[in-house]
């Protein structure tokens, strides 16, 4: 069948595009660099023809909620748009774990996304996943005071990209679930930890000390409000088998 990927060239959409094909489906790309503009909607009749189903991976770099909530209200609701019209059968959606417990202004954008989907006219599925294990990459980057770069701690259950890519080329794939059971690694890691790790693998040679940061998203993932529930499924690859094929 054919599956379109909406950020396929994204940190996850990326493996997504490469289960669905291995698969034995036909992936098609949705992405600014393939010529579609979820915004305005450009290019998005044509990708979409022929297309059974849709995955929604599609993110966005900001930490503002209004501005969060705008693209992804508006983006998603152009892909539902899009493929009602088209006629697909299924759209499976991208989210992450935590965030109606969590008052994070990203996470508002997502929470509205969910809302979006559920109203949709097109049979849908939302997937909750944890922190990818890029996330200690992310916070190498992100969290720094001038040169010195910082450890933030929280409680994660990081999952491989690659098993989320697997298990929303299955859903797509099948039956429409509405919430399909949460997906998260195989244990609970500390991030501090892990980015003292990556740190260490990426050569890094300065002191990165632990810290708490006292962002809301921060405090809500130190109370475990970002963990999974009993019931989520568990991944196979461990953070620290994952950041040995980094090196």
């Amino acid at each position: 069948m054919k599956i379109a990927v909406a950020g396929g060239t994204g940190v996850v959409g990326m493996p997504t595009v490469e289960a669905v094909r291995s698969a034995g489906h036909e992936p098609v790309v949705l992405s600014r660099s393939a010529g579609v503009d979820l915004i305005t909607g450009k290019g998005l009749e044509t990708a979409l023809d022929g297309v059974e189903a849709v995955i929604d991976t599609a993110n966005v770099s900001t930490l503002n909620a209004d501005a969060a909530t705008e693209f992804f209200t508006a983006a998603t609701s152009n892909l539902i748009a899009a493929a009602e019209r088209a006629g697909a059968r299924h759209l499976v959606l991208l989210s992450i774990v935590g965030i109606d417990r969590i008052p994070y202004d990203y996470y508002a954008g997502k929470v509205a996304q969910e809302k979006v989907v559920e109203a949709s006219s097109v049979p849908w599925t939302i997937l909750r996943a944890t922190q990818f294990h890029e996330f200690a990459g992310q916070m190498f980057e992100r969290a720094k005071f001038g040169p010195l770069r910082l450890a933030p701690r929280a409680r994660t259950q990081p999952i491989a990209a690659a098993e989320v890519g697997e298990r929303l080329a299955a859903l797509a794939a099948g039956a429409p679930q509405g919430r399909a059971r949460d997906l998260a690694g195989p244990r609970e890691e500390a991030l501090d930890s892990m980015v003292k790790a990556y740190a260490k693998t990426k050569g890094h040679r300065g002191w990165v000390p632990s810290i708490s940061i006292p962002t809301k998203q921060m405090k809500g993932m130190r109370a475990g409000l970002a963990l999974p529930g009993l019931g989520a499924d568990l991944g196979r690859q461990t953070f620290a088998e994952w950041l040995a094929g980094q090196r």
